[in-house]
This record gives C-alpha cells, sequence and structure tokens, in this order.
C-alpha cells in the first residue's frame, strides 16, 4: 500500500512512494509525531536524477527488514533536494559539519525540533568500503536515543549552535575590489589547470560553468594573455575543447552530463540536468563569439536541441533531470560494445568506431555489474584528417558520413529503455534556460530560439507568478513552495536577456519587479547579502545566505550581477553597491578558494569593465541587422537596449526615431555620433572591442 509520498508531486518523492518505510514529506505532521511519540527524526535527502540514491533506496528502503526497524525507531522523512534546496542546504551544511564531506544520498538523525545530532550519506545494507551497514546504524542511534537520550540533545543543541554561528557571516571590514585582486584569482585559477585534459584539480571534474565564464569575460576585459602560459583564454577553449570531445557529452544526442568521474571527462556519472546544459549552451555561445569556431557554435545548438527535445514540457516550460540508470543499471542507454554497432551499422561500424573509439575492450566499466564488459562511452578524439586518409575519404566527406552514422544510431538508441525522467519544472533552472535561448536568438539570428525563450516566460508568468512573488516547483498543475532567491534572481538574468533579445520592455520591467522583490524580501539590511528564503517563508533551523556556487551561480552572486544589469538600464547607480557588498562578505575566501566564486568574480569583472551601452532604436525589422551585428561580438557587459518604445529609460532620452533604426555607441558616458548604416556601426563595435 502506497505511503504519504503517494500525494506528492515530486518525481523523486514518487519514487519512494511503494516503498515499506512509512515515509512522511517534509512538513510539521512529521515532526509534531515525533514530538508525541518521544522518537528522533530520520532525514532522507536526495533526487531523482542520484544514482547512488536509487542504491540506497534498492539495497534499504526497499528493504521489509531495515523499512521494520526505521518504522518503529523513527520518524522517517523523505525530502527532494532540488524541490526544497533551503532544507537541503541547512542540512548539507550540518553533513559536513559533522563528517567533513557531504553528498547524496544524504542520511541525518534529527531531534523533534529539527535539530542534527548524526549524519552521514550513503550507508551500504551491510558493514563495507569503511561504512558500517545501515540497520547497525539505525540500532546503535535507537540504543543511544534509549539509553543517553539528555546527551544527545545537549548535543544536537550545540551542533546547532554550531551551524547557526558559522552561518552569520557578517563583513569583515572592507575590501577594495581592484583589478590586481581579480589578477590574484585568475592566478589560482591557472596553478590549479589541468593543461592536458582541461579543467581544474584531480577527478572528479565538474564543468563549472561559472568559472569558465569569469575566466573568458577577464580574457575580454584584459586580453592579459602575454602572461606565463597558459593564458585565462586558452584555460577556457582547452577544457571546452576537452568536455566536448569526451564522454561528458552525448556524442549521439547533444547535451552534457552533470560531471566526469575521471580527469580525462571521459566516464560520465551520466545523469543530465538541465542547469548544466542551459549554462553550458551560453558558454560555447560565447567562445563561438570569441573564436568564429564553427565547433563551438555546433555544440551550443545540439545542447539546445536536446534541451527541446528531450526536456521540454508541454506547457511550456522546461523539466529538471534525465537519470544516469535505466533498466536499474547506470548508462545503460548511452554505452555500446562492439557488436552492437556493427549490428546496428553493419559495414559502416569500422568507420564509426574508429571515429568514437568503440573497442571490443570497452572503456567503461560498472562495479555493481562486473558482468557487463566491452561497454563503451562514445568520445571524439580522432584527429578528422587522419580518420579521413584511413577511409579513402576527403574531410568533408567524412563529417557528412558521420553525420548520417550518428543520426543511425541515434534511431536505433531511441529504442531503448529510457532514462526516467524528472519531469517537474523549477522555476530557477527555468530562468536558466530562459537566458540562453533568448542569447542564441540573439547571437545566431535564430527567430525560433527567441520565441522559445518568450515561451518559457509566458509559462512562468502564467504558473508560478501571482504579481507579486514566485513559487519555486511547478508539476501537474499545481505550484508549490515559495520562491526562493535562486528563482527571482535567475529569472530576472534571463528576462535580462530576453530584453535585449526582443526590445520588449515589459520583460525588463518584470525583471526589475523582481530584483524590488529581492531588496524587500531577501536582503540583509544589518550585515549585507541576501538570504536564500524571503521573511516570510518558512522558519528552518538556520537561515543561511548562499554566497558559494554550486554547480549553479551562487544566489548572491546572481541577486548582485542582476541588480548591476538593472543599474545600467535604470541609471541606478545605487544598485551596483551590491556586488562590493557581497564580496566583502566573502573576500577573505574569495581569492584563495577562487574556485568557489566564479559567479561573483563575474560579478567584479562587470563592475571594473568600462561603461558600454549600445541603444538600437527603431520598430523591429528596421533594427534586425544591428543587432545582429552586435550579437556577432563578445562584448560581456555590453549593455544593449533595442526597442521601439524606450518610455521611463534613461538610456532611451532624445534618442527615438520615427522611422528605419539609429544605434548609438556610447563608453563610459561618452557617445558617438548615431549612425543608420550598419557598416558606421560595425565600425564604431570593432573600436570597442579593441
Amino acid at each position: 500500500m502506497p505511503n504519504r509520498l503517494a500525494n506528492e508531486t515530486s518525481p523523486y518523492l514518487q519514487q519512494h512512494k511503494d516503498n515499506p518505510v512509512d515515509w512522511y514529506p517534509w512538513g510539521s505532521e512529521a515532526f509534531a509525531k515525533a514530538r508525541a511519540e518521544g522518537k528522533p527524526v530520520l532525514l532522507s535527502v536526495g533526487y531523482s536524477a542520484c544514482h547512488w540514491c536509487h542504491v540506497m533506496a534498492h539495497e534499504s528502503f526497499e528493504n521489509a527488514a531495515t523499512a521494520a526497524l526505521m518504522n518503529e525507531w523513527f520518524v522517517n522523512v523523505k525530502v527532494d533536494r532540488e524541490e526544497r534546496p533551503d532544507v537541503d542546504a541547512v542540512y548539507m551544511s550540518a553533513v559536513q559539519a559533522l563528517t567533513g564531506q557531504g553528498g547524496w544520498p544524504m542520511t541525518v538523525f534529527l531531534t523533534a525540533d529539527g535539530k542534527p545530532f548524526y549524519a552521514g550519506t550513503y550507508f551500504p545494507p551491510e558493514d563495507a568500503h569503511g561504512r558500517p551497514g545501515f540497520p547497525r546504524v539505525l540500532e546503535a542511534i535507537h540504543d543511544k536515543w534509549e539509553s543517553e537520550r539528555e546527551q544527545i540533545i545537549g548535543s544536537a543543541e550545540s551542533i546547532a549552535a554550531h551551524l547557526r554561528e558559522a552561518s552569520e557571516r557578517r563583513p569583515e571590514g572592507s575590501a577594495e575590489l581592484t583589478p590586481e585582486l581579480v589578477d590574484n584569482a585568475v592566478q589560482v585559477f591557472r596553478d590549479n589547470f589541468d593543461a592536458v585534459w582541461g579543467g581544474f584539480g584531480q577527478a572528479p571534474k565538474f564543468p563549472s560553468p561559472s568559472n569558465l565564464e569569469f575566466l573568458l569575460a577577464y580574457h575580454a576585459r584584459t586580453g592579459k594573455e602575454e602572461w606565463v602560459p597558459p593564458g585565462s583564454l586558452e584555460l577556457v577553449l582547452h577544457t571546452l575543447h576537452r568536455m566536448a570531445t569526451g564522454g561528458m557529452f552525448d556524442q549521439l544526442g547533444g547535451g552534457f552530463a552533470r560531471y566526469s568521474v575521471d580527469e580525462r571527462w571521459l566516464v560520465p556519472h551520466f545523469e543530465k540536468m538541465l542547469y548544466d546544459n542551459a549554462q553550458l549552451a551560453r558558454l560555447y555561445l560565447h567562445a563561438f563569439q570569441v573564436t568564429g569556431d564553427p565547433e563551438c557554435e555546433r555544440i551550443a545548438r545540439e545542447t539546445l536541441a536536446w534541451m527541446e527535445r528531450e526536456m521540454l514540457d508541454p506547457e511550456g516550460g522546461f523539466h529538471a533531470a534525465l537519470d544516469a540508470d535505466s533498466e536499474g543499471i547506470e548508462g545503460k542507454y548511452y554505452v555500446w560494445t562492439a557488436a552492437e554497432v556493427e549490428e546496428a551499422l553493419g559495414e559502416d561500424a569500422a568507420l564509426f568506431n574508429d571515429w568514437f573509439g568503440v573497442t571490443e575492450e570497452g572503456n567503461f566499466r560498472d562495479p555493481h555489474h562486473p558482468e557487463l564488459v566491452g561497454r563503451n562511452v562514445l568520445t571524439r578524439w580522432q584527429d578528422p584528417e587522419v580518420v579521413a586518409v584511413q577511409f579513402g575519404l576527403a574531410v568533408p566527406e567524412l563529417e557528412e558520413k558521420l553525420a548520417n552514422l550518428r543520426a543511425r544510431m541515434l534511431e536505433v538508441r531511441d529504442r531503448r529503455v529510457r532514462p526516467g525522467l524528472d519531469d517537474k519544472v523549477l522555476t530557477s533552472w527555468n530562468g536558466l534556460a530562459l537566458g540562453a535561448f533568448a542569447e542564441a536568438g540573439r547571437v545566431l539570428g535564430e527567430p525560433a530560439y527567441v520565441e522559445r525563450a518568450e515561451g518559457i516566460a509566458a509559462f512562468l508568468r502564467a504558473r508560478v507568478w501571482s504579481g507579486e512573488r514566485l513559487l519555486h516547483t511547478y508539476k501537474a498543475g499545481r505550484a508549490a513552495v515559495n520562491g526562493m532567491l535562486e528563482d527571482y534572481a535567475y529569472l530576472g538574468l534571463g528576462l535580462v536577456e530576453l530584453f535585449k533579445a526582443t526590445g520588449e520592455l515589459a520583460h525588463l520591467t518584470w525583471a526589475t519587479e523582481l530584483f524590488e522583490a529581492i531588496l524587500a524580501n531577501f536582503h540583509d539590511d544589518q550585515h549585507g547579502g541576501f538570504f536564500e528564503t524571503a521573511r516570510e517563508g518558512e522558519t528552518l533551523l538556520l537561515r543561511q545566505k548562499p554566497l558559494f556556487d554550486g554547480p549553479t551561480p551562487g544566489g548572491n552572486a546572481a541577486a548582485a550581477l542582476l541588480g548591476m544589469w538593472l543599474a545600467r538600464h535604470h541609471g541606478r547607480a545605487e544598485w551596483e553597491s551590491y556586488v562590493r557588498e557581497v564580496f566583502n562578505l566573502v573576500h577573505d575566501h574569495a581569492v584563495q578558494a577562487a574556485s568557489g566564486f566564479g559567479a561573483l568574480w563575474l560579478a567584479a569583472e562587470f563592475l571594473l569593465a568600462p561603461h558600454r551601452e549600445v541603444v538600437i532604436s527603431g520598430e523591429r525589422a528596421a533594427r534586425e541587422p544591428f543587432e545582429r551585428e552586435a550579437g556577432r561580438r563578445y562584448l560581456p557587459f555590453l549593455v544593449i537596449a533595442p526597442t521601439s518604445d524606450g518610455e521611463g529609460l534613461p538610456l532611451f532620452e532624445g534618442r527615438r526615431v520615427e522611422s528605419g533604426a539609429q544605434a548609438f555607441v556610447c563608453e563610459d558616458m561618452v557617445c558617438n555620433l548615431p549612425v543608420s548604416d550598419v557598416g558606421a556601426f560595425r565600425a564604431q563595435l570593432d573600436s570597442l572591442a579593441r
């Protein structure tokens, strides 16, 4: 018989509705039961695409004997970390404080008032790999609870006090945000760069798009490639090339996996997340603007195509994630044996296998299924000139042939059992997708991308916006959970991109309303920075400030970036101050641990960059050639205001035209003469780029 999770919309919680565990969703009912029965709470946090979450579910939560122990001794609460990132962040800080590491599944034991006293991540069903078996953990905690309850409660109080103190970050003086300080941060990335395989540090490797965006913007501002190699541009381009040619990128269907388990970007953790792909599509788009490399354009387009093909909700938003597993086996949907390729392609298999690195031995091993051998993650590490000669083809013929083989193999793969889809729609991640499609449409001159972005905005406005506040998640006709800082900030940034792509002032107006809501409901007026949750939100153990980047930009950096864009559009210089304010909260860590603050360093780049504006005034059709010209260049902090009606925008004062279109290019408040000719406009933009 299904448990209480059957009434939830979260696909992750639905995965657990038939467990023999008496699960509760997060809420007051569970904690009231714990108080009434004198039991501790067992909090389990995960997400639908998490491989090890599935493993622990199969081993423990589906085991009747283990479930009986959980039900007898604990009140069990299951949380989807993507649906409740605020709850996840609070208790992840506890896991990290108690164990020195974190991850999912997250397992935390709490008192009835939500204070943690014991924590971990994955526990096996029996003692193994240096970890105690989960039943033994349950029994030990139950015994301690019965015999030493007062000590446990006292310990939980101390842990909670420590967590509160650690979360109450206050500015330690004022740090001047100088170009030299940014130079030092870049040097940290240079010191940790993997010159062979790209990326930073050792395995596992994450794409970290915020860091790469910062380095690209730094290069645009400074051009300091004369430094000791590698220069900041090389750090980015080498990493992007390695990611796109390894197994991180789906060589058949497009889109990126969440991370690589090795330093070579060869074997991914196969789950695909909306947030990674939205950010990486824009990053490759920016690399295309810088280099003109058609490979960067191809990767951006194929990533967006994967999002539209596999992640689009019928109502217009985008779903959250694809699972790593299919048929209970990680990566089964994506990997190939040489025999499978030969069966699908016949005599063409030799070319496919050579190009995509498929061998009889295979390059992927699953420790859970050692019987599965000879399986290959597809890579694209070959030199096309060498392969073309080997198979007696010209390079254009080779490329055409490979495109055909990819399409044929994708058709075969489409007949396999697909990975599970997490079909909830998250406001924050859709804000990232909105920005990606809007900018792709502007840069590539593709109206269909802009239309997709407009569809995302319309969906979010209709489904998760009340006119005053946002909700965080939507599924099956139900919007739920009060919006968090990332929802307001990411959506606001996406709307700024949509304004730049369309000139529709309503998008900029909505972005401004979202930022004003951030200032009213999330800002710490006493110590600076922004809280993750709004003032009127649910009271949790901690009210944290998201200062560090995860796989998505830190909420504080994103809010500060939004303030920068709107300050420039509206002439509100005071809104620029939030970059310095946030920086003052973390300056003691930001240089030494630069990789945790890429989005904040990007905001710092914006603050240091010259004030540059392009106003393109006129009707949309007349503006299009000018907008297309502006989109060709990587000018990351160029304020672009294309509109026929700039009522209320200081940028448009005295710059309206009655017919045709005119472009105004300004830098540091000094404007060139307006131009009506695209060639003259091109020359002015070239001078900005220089």
